[in-house]
């Protein structure tokens, strides 16, 4: 069964606040420290978005494009990777809530989009 909305997972380098303000909306979310995963490299990141259905969101542009081309390479499917340009948390949650509320979870599959 195909799920609607997509899950969250939040890397290291962006601010739990953004997490707690989608979260807030009633979107799933997790935050690499609630997760226990904090000095994972981005590889293992995504590994673990992966293993729970959850689009990444970064910014870490040039590792997370190269791992998105990595996967395409192999044949490897992931759940999304968002880049978020560094802007004021409020203004990265607002552009994160207008893609939530635009794209269901399977369109976000193998996509890696910028907000």
């Amino acid at each position: 069964m195909s799920r609607l909305f997509v899950s969250l997972y939040f890397d290291e380098d962006v601010s739990v606040l953004i997490a707690k303000l989608i979260a807030s909306r009633g979107f799933s979310t997790l935050t690499t420290r609630h997760a226990g995963q904090r000095r994972a490299s981005d590889a293992e990141q995504l590994a673990f978005a992966v293993q729970r259905e959850m689009a990444i969101v970064s910014h870490n542009r040039i590792d997370f494009e190269r791992l998105a081309r990595h996967y395409i390479d192999e044949g490897r499917r992931h759940s999304g990777i968002i880049i978020a340009v560094r802007r004021p948390p409020y203004d990265i949650a607002r552009r994160l809530l207008l893609l939530l509320n635009r794209v269901a979870a399977d369109e976000m599959v193998d996509q890696l989009l910028y907000v």
